[in-house]
Order: C-alpha cells, then structure tokens, then sequence
C-alpha cells in the first residue's frame, strides 16, 4: 500500500514558480556571470580541513566563520599590497 504525498507548502510552490525565470537568457547571463566569484569564495572558506566548525553552538560558530573570512580578506588585501607601518594601514598600488 503506498502512501499519500503530502501536498507542497507554500515556499515549495514558491520555488516552483521561480523556475521558468531560469529560461530567461539575461538570468543565465547573470548567473554566469556570478558563480565563478562565488564558488571561489566558498572553495576559499572550506579550504584546508574547514569544512566542520571546529567547536559547537550558534554564537561560537559564528563567531568563527567571521574570524575565518576577516582572516581569508585580510589575506587578500596584503597580496594586494596592504602594508602597516607607524600605526597607519596603507594600500599601495598596483600600478605606480
């Protein structure tokens, strides 16, 4: 005897009826624009065993997971050519 499905609920039908806006040329010209950058920031925040949180409860994970990004973005802005002398920050450029 099988079972009755259960009806969808309203954000399910919601989700459904966003589907055809992917057929749109100019949504999927966004998107592709997009996902690359995003997907990279994702590969950069799982990178090297991040995967799990390393300790448990909402306020310390997310504690973490700034901690971890404000690292990865000052990371990112020293390979840039973000410097700290004197007590100033400065940013030189790229292209004297």
């Amino acid at each position: 005897m099988r079972l009755p499905r259960p009806s969808p609920g309203p954000r399910s039908r919601a989700v459904r009826r966003s589907f055809p806006s992917r057929a749109d040329p100019s949504w999927q010209a966004d998107y592709r624009c997009w996902r690359p950058p995003v997907e990279r920031v994702i590969a950069w925040l799982v990178a090297h065993g991040n995967r799990r949180l390393p300790c448990r409860g909402t306020i310390k994970g997310e504690r973490w997971i700034h901690h971890r990004a404000a690292a990865l973005n000052l990371r990112r802005l020293i390979n840039l050519g973000l410097h700290h002398h004197n007590g100033a920050w400065t940013l030189t450029s790229a292209n004297p």
